[in-house]
């Protein structure tokens, strides 16, 4: 930690109108929470799959037998497409029929399969102050014995079902689980949970500053987390302290 203030201190300290007033380390609850979602994975449509959808699409089909003698196919492989495309909501039996779906007809127009979701889980990091998911390395050293952030309050009662999925959902996007590699595309297609599994205080270096040239009190704040300035806490802290700041240091 004394090393990164000493690089920040100087990297601050390159404008010669820039004093360094106060420097305070404090630390902001970074909760690890448990995502939960679907993905589903896209490919070309197979020539058999076409030919069976246009069949059902055109005539009236009553069982896997009718159509394997029509096909020229062996009634096994009919018989497993059929289950997969019941399954994927390709298509349904009305009557004694079956029919194509609203589904069955786009992705039959597209040649494109959209195979069963999956089921899986991601870690990500959420920060109560920012109302956001942040990415980064949690902290590895020991530090209990620092204070937290004097907001706190601010957060106390977070609780990790507030987490709308749209912001779950754009986190797992930004985490590279989706692809779209040759003609396999996997996409992230629904968020199922959110769970808290465990929070981890991160320290935040907090260095108060005057510019000389403009007459301007300002803070930065460098987020360990994401290892960058932090806007989001500097915004806050200039908007609630710098006439604050301006009243106490000029008196000195």
């Amino acid at each position: 930690m004394l090393e990164l203030k000493g690089r920040l201190k100087k990297e601050l300290q390159q404008n010669l109108h820039v004093k360094i007033i106060d420097t305070q380390t404090w630390s902001i609850p970074i909760h690890t929470i448990e995502i939960g979602y679907q993905t589903i994975k896209r490919t070309k449509m197979d020539i058999l799959m076409k030919m069976m959808l246009i069949s059902f699409q055109k005539a009236e089909i009553e069982s896997a037998e009718e159509l394997s003698e029509m096909l020229l196919v062996e009634q096994l492989f009919i018989d497993d497409l059929i289950n997969k495309m019941s399954r994927t909501g390709l298509i349904e039996k009305r009557g004694s029929i079956f029919i194509l779906t609203e589904a069955g007809i786009a992705q039959l127009e597209n040649g494109v399969f959209e195979h069963e979701p999956e089921d899986a889980t991601q870690l990500a990091f959420y920060s109560p102050h920012h109302a956001a998911f942040l990415s980064g390395e949690l902290p590895t050293e020991d530090i209990k014995e620092q204070s937290e952030f004097r907001y706190k309050d601010d957060c106390r009662d977070f609780e990790a079902s507030a987490i709308a999925d749209d912001a779950a959902l754009k986190a797992l996007r930004g985490m590279a689980i989706e692809s779209g590699e040759g003609n396999v595309q996997v996409i992230v297609s629904e968020v199922t949970a959110i769970s808290n599994m465990n929070i981890t205080q991160v320290p935040c270096v907090e260095f108060r500053l005057y510019n000389e040239e403009k007459d301007l009190f300002y803070v930065r704040v460098w987020n360990t987390l994401s290892a960058q300035w932090d806007e989001t806490l500097e915004a806050k802290l200039n908007d609630l302290e710098r006439k604050q700041w301006r009243d106490s240091y000029l008196k000195k």
